[in-house]
């Protein structure tokens, strides 16, 4: 099985080049952040056409999830993370895929930190942390996937010295991440590539992309029933090379 992760940022405008890429690199599962789009906007029947179920939580303009299944249709269990009841942000959403229960998150950026928004970025990490330990207790194959706007380390940022004050790399955020390690997820990707610079995620300036100025910030956790079947992984960085494209690469990984 081949499961994926891609911020989108944006999906309507880049749909072209999200059908491309799913023709090209066949995912199996596939989660999605940064739709930007309402319930009632989501291109549906372009997905359903190129051969995928789908479920999605929208969101006008920001933020929004889906879960994509090649010939199959997922099973929504859940669309937020337990605990937030005022919590109106369209950022996680689960379901079954052929025996595997995917969640699909986005993780809130943070900044500016400290502030309100930094405050709102660590209490829904702390959700995440305890809906993560259930998750592990069910004992099945569970993969938590998606933009968790997080540097774990050093070798994920190509500059580590320039973001020590950013709320994607400051040892709080670092610190709840390692916490959900220490739970018994394994970080597939880092995994795979346990003393290479990976990156996701460049931006737009600067030709960040052409200097290899990224971050790895897109994350694909594994429980130990599914993380004993991992066999590789990798980013598809030719998608952030294509014009009108989004400042993320998508990210796989390959499970027996």
């Amino acid at each position: 099985m081949k499961i994926a992760t891609y911020n989108i940022n944006g999906i309507n405008g880049r749909l072209d080049i999200l059908l491309r890429w799913l023709e090209e690199a066949a995912p199996d599962v596939v989660c999605l952040q940064e739709l930007k789009t309402s319930n009632d906007k989501f291109p549906r029947k372009a997905i359903e056409k190129a051969g995928f179920g789908a479920v999605w939580a929208g969101q006008k303009s920001w933020n929004g999830v889906a879960i994509l299944a090649r010939d199959a249709d997922p099973i929504e269990t859940r669309r937020a993370i337990p605990g937030g009841l005022t919590d109106d942000q369209s950022r996680y959403i689960e379901a079954a895929v052929s025996g595997v229960l995917v969640g699909c998150l986005y993780l809130p950026n943070g900044n500016p930190a400290p502030g309100p928004k930094f405050d709102y970025k660590l209490e829904w990490f702390k959700r995440l942390d305890r809906h993560a330990q259930a998750l592990l207790d069910l004992d099945i194959p569970v993969a938590l996937i998606g933009d968790f706007n997080v540097m774990p380390s050093d070798l994920d940022v190509y500059n580590p010295e320039r973001w020590g004050d950013d709320a994607l790399f400051r040892p709080e955020v670092r610190s709840a991440y390692a916490a959900m390690l220490k739970q018994g997820w394994t970080d597939a990707v880092r995994e795979i590539y346990p003393d290479l610079p990976v990156y996701t995620f460049w931006k737009y300036w600067r030709n960040a992309f052409e200097r290899d100025a990224g971050l790895r910030i897109d994350h694909i956790l594994l429980s130990p029933p599914l993380a004993a079947g991992l066999q590789t992984a990798g980013i598809d960085r030719w998608v952030r090379a294509l014009p009108k494209t989004s400042d993320h690469a998508p990210v796989w990984i390959e499970v027996s």
